[in-house]
């Protein structure tokens, strides 16, 4: 069967029938083959060639990839990146954005705002008083303003929280990263708000924790993670005593622990039993957990993390919601150090309307000359550019320290 494809979708295995435009376009005498070595992946990627005619009769189909066959780490990273690919097929809404700079400033009050509100919300829950669902859904309108305008601005600013900042500043990032995820999946404006409320209590039970277990500085021990694992069940608890939240926030904050391949907590759902809502808040919750510093350890790098998830999908994540979740923040995430084929290093500034892989870079360091240049911003996608992404790259291998300030300037 013959099948067009997107240069994104090609995968060592297919049988390409023919490339679509001229001849001249690609480095290959023959139209006719097996794509079997990683290197002929490469050219055809690089040619300029964006389809193809594959024949499924001979070779391998579009399909999203299985890592859990893969049998090296050569085979991951080859996996991982054509699941990576497969966003780039996923329609994206079309939303006017105002400028990174200009929504950052913006985002910083609502982000220091937020903390405060989250803080106090968390206080008196200990307290035993019942939250307020106004309070919060005025906190979720702020927040959701702020993403909609420009959601790698605040995106970026809820993940420099310190460890002590974490649980509330967590509940923040969550927030901004399901409306965005909701955005991404074209849900309502409705469901969009009840979602951002979900993010904002999806971990309102770790106000019940002990605060010793809660900011235990290193590994915890059998008994005091089963306490921690308790904190869905509470939190599900404490809203549905106060009876003010939708369904959606209280099946996210019962839920979002839950993993595809029934491994999770506390109900070991698996597949279709688990919610769209909640496979939502497990991703969002995932990505700001690992990109952020723990009592215990360094948050990766953006971009790294974004690998490691794709790594861990097939048991942990839908596919769908996953392939979702990084059309919404970027395969190079807002706040990502990476490098250039030029040997420059520049953390991502805006994500591109045209593709995943060329984003807005703010470039400030030589890696040839190990010395700081003058920063500067690079265009990936537009026309005449030749330079390109080549790696993601963690901060302490070049003694980089507090990236974000080329980023967010004096805001931090």
């Amino acid at each position: 069967m013959l099948k067009k494809i997107n240069i994104s979708e090609l995968r060592l295995g297919m049988h390409i029938h023919e490339f679509c435009g001229s001849w001249m376009e690609h480095p290959f005498w023959k139209t006719k083959f097996t794509v079997k070595d990683s290197q002929d992946l490469r050219k055809i990627r690089d040619s300029g060639v964006t389809e193809m005619w594959i024949d499924t009769s001979l070779g391998a189909d579009v399909a999203i990839p299985d890592l859990g066959k893969a049998a090296s780490q050569a085979e991951v990273a080859t996996e991982v990146d054509q699941m990576l690919a497969h966003a780039e097929l996923i329609k994206a809404p079309l939303i006017q954005q105002v400028e990174f700079d200009q929504e950052v400033r913006r985002a910083a009050k609502i982000c220091n705002k937020a903390k405060g509100a989250v803080v106090s919300m968390f206080q008196e829950v200990r307290m035993g008083k019942a939250i307020s669902a106004e309070a919060a859904g005025e906190l979720v309108d702020e927040i959701s303003s702020s993403v909609m305008s420009n959601p790698g601005a605040l995106i970026s600013l809820a993940r420099l929280k310190t460890a002590d900042d974490y649980t509330y500043m967590h509940s923040v990032a969550v927030c901004a990263l399901m409306v965005a995820l909701s955005r991404q999946l074209n849900l309502d404006d409705n469901t969009t708000r009840e979602l951002g409320m979900a993010g904002l209590l999806h971990d309102l039970g770790k106000a019940m924790m002990p605060m010793d277990v809660l900011n235990k500085p290193g590994k915890l021990t059998d008994d005091e993670f089963a306490i921690m694992k308790s904190h869905p069940v509470e939190g599900h608890r404490l809203l549905l005593e106060g009876g003010s939240v939708g369904e959606i926030p209280l099946e996210v904050c019962l839920h979002h622990h839950e993993k595809v391949d029934g491994s999770g907590y506390p109900d070991h759902l698996s597949g279709d039993q688990i919610t769209l809502f909640a496979k939502m808040g497990a991703v969002c919750d995932v990505y700001d957990a690992i990109t952020s510093n723990r009592p215990y350890k360094i948050g990766w790098e953006p971009g790294e993390s974004i690998r490691k998830m794709a790594e861990w999908s097939k048991g942990h994540f839908d596919p769908v919601v996953f392939q979702a979740f990084v059309k919404s923040i970027g395969i190079y995430p807002v706040g990502s150090l990476i490098r250039l084929e030029s040997g420059r290093l520049g953390v991502v500034m805006e994500q591109s309307q045209s593709s995943l892989l060329t984003p807005q870079v703010k470039v400030f360091f030589s890696t040839r000359a190990q010395t700081y240049i003058k920063p500067e911003i690079v265009d990936l996608s537009r026309p005449g550019n030749h330079d390109k992404i080549v790696a993601h790259e963690d901060p302490l291998k070049w003694g980089l320290q507090h990236i974000s300030r080329f980023l967010h300037g004096d805001l931090k």
